[in-house]
């Protein structure tokens, strides 16, 4: 993935997975056009209204910074300091812009789905979603009645084997509490789908959070936030105190067998485990997956992947050894706590304060009407995007992007086959998978199906809760069943790209092609340096860490010989060890192994472009546009991408859980590795933005 977001692997199974646990449906998608619209209408959007988006401008440039001194405080260092975060956000720069341009359209179209009335298809389930979520009076109406049965139900629990039966029931309902269950490709035969089950349950963003000293005051803070969330619901204050700390407590034991964000992130093997459901259900007698696979409606299959399997253990020993009552208080929390941005005030509010303002410094609440489509977004996504594109998507934007990856392809090649460090026999294989890379752009082949999801205009969260529901039975109609090749795991409107290295394909959402990434009108300099860099960059996941380690076929084998192998670690450690040096804050340094398989694609995802560059232009004269060469606006551009401010406690949350290095570290980490850098600028021997020598890292 290119973009610096939350709680997102850079694996595409980490992403089905999230899928499964908590969106999407069950019914086999129909055969129908990507550019029929289901809208009773012709969808349409008023450019004027939309908000601008981040180009590069001369006038942006710092000239008492040199680029050779810190390209990104050259290039962004006076837009960063006149453009202050929106009280709303926790970050501000590129890609924010394009994400506010990209809400501001789906809103007018979402506003326009909900005046019809009479809409049918998409066009209604969009409307459904909008004018209920809107709907501010009947939410604070209905407060908490629209979950009460489930509080109820796990009121009634009397021991551990009820508990048990209430994950499984739950679970079928989308609502899975401890577990991160649903569908991906087999690691092993990664044109099929099988059953993946891994840990969950955490209230925190890692299982530092509940260790390290670092994290002590948001753990306090949390604790806080889960008995004013149960007092909400209706526990007595001191009760309420009393459940969180036991809550708390509960949590802390879990992540004590939960891998860390650093583990997931750098190491895919720990996803798959094929077992029987006969072995799964010896390991976890408590909680029987026999029982759980009949729960989900579904047929036990043969073997499933049980991820983590320490973790299940210890939640099968926590159903005798934890006490009923911290159980119901754990349930409880959780099932409050995620249906909070759905109800009323109060329950939204405790949501932000903690979620929003304490852990990340948000100064305010989003406005309702972006709540809103993040809401769609997370759960009828491919919904909206249906009509997004129709309104919002040129078909000559797709045009030149199938041109850009074809080049930038073509400068992979080339790479690929003068590589002096890899051997010919992992040459041949790293060809063999360069052959069966397959690029989507813009949106699907044929769109989801959404017949089977009934909305009204009744009630918000029961809209959300159908939808869940919806979507986990998709997820699980999935498995046993081949790789459907024309799936994606990002609904067009988002703003951001995406490696599959199971199906080895680079996906670019209609929504990301636009400046500072994207533009027709641009000279190639600038769109090499945007997307062009972040098509390269897609196309390295690859051959990054994690990436290399699956091969042409998609599936997960060692392709390597182990002199390649050494050799490639020996370069990938020289990276750690470069971002590792890296300051984000006074004593907070960017961790070079999270970051690792995202700096390796920045890395050779730039010189990648920087060389299609230079195939594209061949034989033609610099243009020199504004007294500045075609090299240096390449680099420019690059910068301009990764123009980004964070809140101190964004942040710190960012440096603890983000395979993504911060944007400004982003911005020189590839640059200061390439000649062609320190060439275009003129930059002596010695500069910071300079990597000579031993420092210098070449990889792909």
């Amino acid at each position: 993935m290119i973009a610096n977001t939350p709680k997102i692997l850079a694996l595409s199974l980490a992403v089905s997975l999230a899928l499964g646990a908590c969106s999407r449906d069950a019914a086999p998608a129909a055969d129908t056009t990507a550019t029929a619209p289901a809208a009773a209408a012709a969808p349409r959007l008023d450019d004027a209204k939309l908000p601008p988006v981040n180009r590069f401008r001369l006038a942006d440039l710092d000239g008492a910074v040199s680029a050779c001194q810190d390209l990104n405080a050259h290039a962004n260092g006076k837009w960063l300091a006149a453009n202050a975060i929106p009280g709303d956000r926790t970050t501000w720069g590129s890609f924010e812009m394009l994400v506010e341009r990209s809400l501001a359209a789906q809103r007018q179209l979402a506003e326009q789905a909900a005046d019809d009335t009479s809409a049918t298809g998409v066009a209604k389930i969009v409307g459904d979603f909008w004018a209920t979520g809107m709907d501010e009076a009947a939410i604070e109406a209905q407060g908490l009645a629209p979950i009460q049965g489930r509080l109820d139900a796990i009121d009634a629990l009397a021991d551990g084997a009820g508990v048990a039966d209430y994950l499984r029931t739950s679970a079928a309902r989308g609502e899975s509490f401890l577990v991160s269950f649903g569908p991906n490709a087999d690691f092993k035969d990664s044109k099929v789908n099988i059953a993946y089950a891994a840990q969950g349950g955490l209230g925190l963003p890692d299982k530092t959070y509940y260790f390290e000293a670092t994290h002590k005051d948001k753990l306090a803070a949390y604790e806080r936030h889960v008995a004013r969330v149960l007092e909400l619901s209706g526990t007595a204050a001191d009760a309420a105190r009393e459940q969180a700390r036991a809550v708390v407590a509960f949590e802390t034991r879990l992540a004590d067998k939960s891998r860390s964000q650093v583990e997931l992130s750098r190491d895919a093997s720990l996803f798959y485990n094929p077992v029987t459901p006969a072995d799964a259900d010896a390991l976890t007698p408590n909680f029987p997956w026999t029982a759980f696979f009949a729960a989900q409606g579904i047929d036990a299959p043969a073997t499933f992947s049980l991820a983590m399997p320490e973790f299940h253990r210890e939640v099968d020993a926590m159903l005798t050894s934890v006490p009923v009552d911290t159980w119901k208080a754990y349930l409880r929390f959780h099932t409050v706590d995620s249906a909070s941005p759905f109800l009323s005030s109060d329950f939204a509010n405790a949501n932000y304060e903690f979620y929003g303002k304490t852990m990340r410094g948000q100064q305010e609440i989003e406005p309702r009407w972006k709540r809103a489509l993040n809401t769609l977004n997370g759960s009828a996504g491919e919904a909206l995007g249906q009509i997004y594109v129709d309104a919002a998507f040129p078909a000559a934007s797709k045009a030149r992007m199938e041109e850009l990856v074809a080049n930038l392809g073509a400068a992979l090649k080339a790479r690929l086959e003068n590589l002096e460090w890899m051997g010919e026999d992992t040459r041949a294989k790293a060809m063999a998978k360069w052959e069966t890379f397959t690029p989507k752009i813009g949106y699907p082949a044929n769109w989801r199906d959404w017949s089977g999801l009934a909305t009204s205009r009744d009630s918000y969260i029961d809209n959300v809760l159908a939808a869940r529901e919806f979507n986990h039975r998709w997820q699980l109609g999935k498995i046993g069943k081949p790789v459907d090749p024309d799936e994606w795991f990002m609904p067009p409107q988002t703003v951001n790209a995406y490696y599959n290295p199971q199906a080895n394909e680079i996906v670019f959402p209609a929504a990301i092609l636009q400046p500072p990434f994207f533009d027709p009108n641009a000279d190639d300099a600038l769109n090499y340096g945007g997307i062009g860099a972040v098509i390269g960059h897609e196309m390295i996941h690859g051959y990054d860490d994690q990436g290399s380690r699956f091969g042409p076929t998609g599936n997960f084998e060692n392709w390597w010989t182990e002199a390649d192998a050494s050799g490639f670690r020996a370069l990938t450690d020289r990276l750690v060890a470069q971002f590792d040096a890296y300051q984000a804050a006074p004593g907070q340094h960017v961790n070079g192994t999270l970051t690792l398989g995202e700096n390796i694609a920045d890395l050779g995802g730039l010189a990648v472009a920087y060389d299609a560059l230079q195939r594209a232009r061949e034989g033609e004269q610099d243009p020199n546009v504004d007294g500045l060469s075609q090299d240096q606006r390449f680099f420019l551009n690059w910068a301009t991408v990764w123009r980004r401010n964070f809140t101190p406690e964004e942040l710190k949350v960012r440096l603890a859980t983000d395979p993504h290095a911060p944007a400004n570290f982003r911005a020189i980490g590839a640059p200061s590795n390439l000649p062609a850098f320190a060439a275009a600028f003129s930059c002596e021997a010695g500069s910071p933005m300079v990597r000579a020598g031993d420092e210098r890292i070449v990889i792909w």
